[in-house]
C-alpha cells in the first residue's frame, strides 16, 4: 500500500479519542475509511466524518473482522482501555492481546498484510497489567508475519483526554488534590501529532517493521500538570504530594469511586516515568507540538 497510493483503511476503535482525530486525516490523505464499532450511538456518529463508512459489530468476533477486512488494504488497531474491572489483568488481556490475536488471524484469512498497531510507551516493562498486556500484544504483532508498524505514545493530550480533562473535572470539586507519585514525569504528545504519525507511516515503506515512540517536546511532573490545569481555569488549588504508602492507599480506594479516578494498576504504571529519548515523530518528519500551547484548546 505504501507504494500504491491511498487505499481502503479499516480502523478498529475509530470512534474513540484518537480515532476521531485520525479518521479525518486519513480521508484528507485520500484513503477510503471504514470504522468498526460495537455500537454506533448518535454521539459517535456525530463525532465521525460523514465520509467514513461505519460497521457495527464485535471486534472479538473473527467472522465479523474477516468480513470487514475482505477488500481492505490496511488495518489500524486503536482498541484500548485505561482501566478494567477488578485487578487481575483479565480485562487488559482480552482487549489488548485477544483483539490483536483475533485481528491478525482475520487479516491472514482476508489476505490483508498492512497493520498499524497502537501500543504504549514502556509496553512490556514494569509491573502493571496494562503495560504487560500491551507488551504481549506487541509480541503477537511482531510474530504475525504481517507488515506491521507499532506506535508507543506517552500520555496523549487533546480535547476530552484522560489527563488534563480528567484533572480538570476533579479540580472543579476539590479545593486541594492529594496526589500519589506527584513527581512522576510525562512527555504528553498532542493527539493530532499521533494521528499524523499513523497517516505518514502508511505512505512510508520504511516504517514497516518499525517502532515509533511518540512524545512531546516538554516534560512535566504530575504535580505540574495538575497546577497547569488549575491555572488555565483561573483556579487556585493546592497539590498535596502523598508518600508511597498513602499513594498506594489512595489508588486502592480510588478504583472503587465513581469514575475510577485512579486504580492500583494506574499506580503501578506511574512507577515508570512516561518519557523517551527517541523522537518517533521526527523520524516520520513531524515536528512535535508543545502541549502547553494547546492547553486552552484541550480544556475548551
Amino acid at each position: 500500500m505504501a507504494t500504491d497510493g491511498p487505499g481502503h483503511v479499516v480502523v478498529l476503535g475509530g470512534s474513540g479519542f484518537v480515532g476521531r482525530h485520525l479518521v479525518p486525516r486519513l480521508l484528507q490523505a485520500g484513503h477510503r475509511v471504514t470504522v468498526l464499532t460495537r455500537q454506533l450511538t448518535p454521539d459517535k456518529r456525530a463525532a465521525l466524518s460523514r465520509q467514513a463508512s461505519v460497521r457495527e459489530g464485535d471486534v472479538h468476533d473473527a467472522g465479523f473482522l474477516r468480513s470487514a477486512f475482505h477488500d481492505a488494504d490496511a488495518v489500524v488497531n486503536l482498541v484500548g482501555i485505561l482501566n478494567e474491572r477488578g485487578d487481575n489483568g483479565a480485562g487488559f488481556e482480552r482487549v489488548f492481546v485477544g483483539v490483536a490475536e483475533t485481528l491478525i488471524a482475520a487479516m491472514h484469512s482476508a489476505g490483508v498484510r498492512r497493520l498499524l498497531q497502537m501500543s504504549a510507551l514502556h509496553a512490556g516493562v514494569g509491573q502493571s497489567h496494562y503495560l504487560q498486556s500491551r507488551g504481549r500484544a506487541e509480541l503477537a504483532v511482531r510474530e504475525s508475519g504481517l507488515d506491521w508498524t507499532l506506535f508507543r505514545p506517552s500520555v496523549i493530550a487533546g480535547p476530552g483526554d484522560g489527563l488534563f480533562c480528567r484533572f480538570d473535572a476533579l479540580l472543579r470539586l476539590l479545593p486541594a488534590l492529594p496526589l500519589g507519585r506527584a513527581d512522576a514525569v510525562f512527555q504528553p504528545v498532542w493527539v493530532i501529532d499521533v494521528a499524523d504519525a499513523f497517516v505518514r507511516s502508511l505512505a512510508e515503506p520504511g516504517s514497516i517493521g518499525q517502532y515509533f515512540e511518540l512524545v512531546g517536546p516538554e516534560r512535566f511532573s504530575l504535580a505540574q500538570i495538575v497546577r497547569m490545569t488549575a491555572r488555565a481555569r483561573g483556579r487556585h488549588r493546592a497539590v498535596m504530594a502523598l508518600s508511597p504508602g498513602l499513594g498506594r492507599l489512595q489508588a486502592a480506594i480510588g478504583e472503587h469511586l465513581p469514575g475510577k479516578p485512579i486504580s492500583r494498576d494506574n499506580w503501578r504504571s506511574l512507577q515508570l516515568d512516561s518519557t523517551s529519548e527517541h523522537d518517533g515523530l521526527a523520524e516520520l518528519g513531524i515536528t512535535a507540538t508543545a502541549v502547553s500551547a494547546k492547553l486552552h484548546e484541550i480544556l475548551r
